[in-house]
């Protein structure tokens, strides 16, 4: 059989290989992106619940105290650029955080002990306990924005540190009685629990919302592939019931004594159920081109029965339904059962338009595809015509 196919301007000759269609399976990766997908918009909602306190805080609570105990600071312009660095830390960590990245955790945590450590000595003795020595209940906030999507010990052991300078400033400051003592322990819980809070309870809910996200996507990926079970079936099912149609007439004339084999009739309609089993078996190859594959099919059987056939495939063919494959390539292939002489088949394919002709010389006899003339079958249509010289045969289909 002679062969040109490529895509037009081309001509190289190509022979797809095939492989045994496989059922449609879901993708497992979908399960896990899904889960990421929920889990990183629950981890946005609580991104941005902790740089809006950290900074609300810092504004409304720490800069007010700031500027109303100003004179009885020890040092005022000290406690004022630590507050300022600090707007400046949380400002650029909240961006990076709201943009979905990280900000670099280890080098803001060691700044911001910096400013912990310089706010204490600067704050003074008579306003170390009061709300112009902001880092008590404003530093913890910001610890929290640096060290997000951390290990919870890292914000353990940043805490720990910002209990460990307090404690000095305590003691440097002279302010070492029970009650500045006690005053000290509910300042460090105070300050610290909620922002532990709010750093665990985060980490718990994305965690939780990704793993029901994941159990939910896999038990979709389980119903995918179940349907796609039942899809294979179905159609290994109705190719079943068309190749037993096809061959069942001739075969059970043909065991009833009702058909003779040497009869051209007889043996004509075995060539052409031939051809259409053939062509039907071809369906189920996993190609790159299945069309092309099936019409490839029907002409090796006319081959081996001595029929020279030519056959020439221009241009790259969209992905086609079975339904659409089988109306565009079951006439030629019947053309193909009663062709003598010569045959030659050709396939133009384009994005939206594929075209199969089949040209035969004429000869006495039925035709194979029906009457002559045209006529439209959905999307396909279906045209044959005879001169006395030739067949022609052509099924063509237009993307609507």
């Amino acid at each position: 059989m002679s062969t040109e196919s490529g895509t037009a301007g081309t001509g190289t000759a190509t022979r797809p290989a095939v492989r045994q269609r496989r059922p449609e399976r879901a993708d497992p990766g979908a399960a896990a992106t899904a889960a990421h997908a929920v889990s990183d918009a629950s981890d946005r909602g609580a991104r941005i619940v902790a740089v809006v306190i950290a900074l609300a805080w810092h504004l409304a609570i720490g800069l007010p105290a700031l500027l109303g105990a100003w004179s009885r600071l020890a040092a005022p312009p000290v406690v004022a650029a630590g507050w300022l660095v600090t707007a400046a830390i949380g400002g650029a960590a909240g961006v990076r955080l709201l943009g979905g990245g990280l900000p670099p955790a280890r080098r803001l945590a060691a700044a911001l002990l910096v400013v912990d450590g310089t706010v204490f000595a600067a704050a003074g003795e008579r306003q170390l306990f009061t709300t112009a020595n902001w880092v008590w209940g404003g530093l913890a906030w910001f610890f929290l924005v640096v060290l997000w999507r951390r290990p919870l010990g890292w914000l353990l052991a940043l805490l720990g540190a910002h209990a460990a300078i307090a404690l000095a400033a305590v003691v440097l400051h002279d302010a070492t009685a029970p009650a500045d003592l006690s005053r000290y322990a509910m300042y460090v819980y105070g300050t610290s629990s909620l922002p532990v809070a709010v750093f665990a309870g985060a980490a718990a809910i994305a965690a939780l919302a990704r793993d029901r996200a994941g159990t939910a996507a896999a038990a979709l990926v389980v119903a995918a592939e179940r349907d796609a079970a039942e899809r294979a079936r179905r159609d290994r099912q109705a190719r079943l019931a068309l190749v037993s149609g096809t061959a069942k007439e001739v075969l059970a004339a043909l065991a009833a004594g009702d058909a003779d084999p040497a009869d051209p009739a007889v043996r004509h309609r075995a060539l052409l159920a031939a051809a259409r089993l053939r062509r039907l078996i071809a369906e189920s190859d996993d190609v790159p081109d299945p069309l092309l594959h099936e019409l490839r099919a029907a002409a090796d059987l006319a081959e081996r029965n001595g029929l020279p056939i030519a056959l020439v495939a221009l241009g790259a063919p969209p992905e086609l339904p079975v339904e659409v494959r089988r109306r565009l390539a079951d006439p030629p292939t019947a053309a193909l059962a009663g062709a003598r002489g010569w045959a030659r088949l050709t396939v133009v394919a384009g994005p939206d338009e594929v075209v199969v002709s089949l040209v035969t010389p004429d000869h006495d006899g039925p035709d194979a595809t029906g009457p002559p003339g045209g006529h439209g079958d959905g999307p396909v249509e279906h045209l044959h015509e005879r001169d006395g010289e030739i067949r022609w045969t052509q099924t063509r289909w237009r993307r609507t």
